[in-house]
């Protein structure tokens, strides 16, 4: 049952959504003015109608509605590749996940929600402003009990003595290395996306000191091509949602 306080996710019969915080104010429209006090007692699912007679959907909204809707700063983490970075590293409830690089706080927001209520995400992030905006961020999703971001350069050290996954999204990676080999529990996963190639094989360059400690690296890149389906016809769309960053993935022993 919805409650006053609780964000919800409205879709109007041209798909377009609408994420709002329930509370007795008015929302406008182009397809009309809603009253969002209406909602309150009312179950997911149902409809409310705006003064215009137009319906929009209720639903719940998650971390996908939370993240198309959440202030922008620099570039994020996409969706596609923050899934495969918490099924390789196996990011799992009650981790310890440290967090470099949190930009917007998009990738912050799928391991805040994969590490759950009794795991933690420590975020270091150096630029004040952006760190602003993924706090904002973070509360929208409502994830603040379990995400602590830090004004701090990782570079120059982790303070945590001990991490079950080190996740960074970083231009050198390579210079976390020596930290990770210190907080990293064995199993750890240490990951880095990194969106151009050169940065990638400065990072093997500089793992080279390192590799005794972990096991043989793996670094993929992810594509979405999604397809088109019609009654006379099934084929790719075409527009396809390529190259955005490599990630490389490697295992403490």
């Amino acid at each position: 049952m919805i409650r006053e306080g609780d964000k919800v996710l409205l879709i109007d019969k041209r798909g377009k959504r609408y994420l709002v915080t329930v509370s007795e104010r008015e929302f406008h429209t182009d397809l009309g003015i809603l009253k969002l006090g209406e909602l309150i007692g009312k179950e997911y699912g149902e409809t409310i109608v705006s003064h215009r007679n137009e319906e929009f959907r209720v639903l719940k909204p998650d971390i996908n509605d939370i993240i198309a809707k959440m202030k922008r700063g620099p570039q994020i983490v996409h969706p596609k590749d923050a899934g495969i970075i918490l099924a390789y590293a196996g990011i799992s409830p009650g981790d310890t996940v440290i967090e470099a690089g949190v930009g917007s706080g998009a990738l912050t927001i799928f391991l805040a929600n994969a590490v759950g209520p009794n795991g933690r995400v420590i975020s270091y992030e150096r630029r004040e402003d952006f760190a602003r905006i993924a706090q904002k961020n973070i509360e929208l999703a409502g994830f603040s009990d379990r995400v602590t971001i830090k004004l701090k350069n990782i570079y120059e050290g982790i303070d945590e003595e001990h991490a079950d996954h080190i996740v960074l999204d970083l231009p050198q990676p390579e210079n976390v290395l020596p930290h990770a080999v210190e907080v990293l529990r064995p199993g750890g996963y240490f990951v880095a996306y990194t969106p151009c190639m050169n940065q990638v094989h400065r990072f093997f360059q500089a793992f080279q000191e390192y590799k005794e400690h972990f096991y043989k690296p793996r670094v993929v890149e992810v594509l979405v091509r999604e397809q088109e389906v019609k009654k006379e016809c099934m084929r790719p769309k075409t527009t396809m949602l390529a190259h955005t960053g490599y990630i490389t993935f490697i295992r403490k022993l």
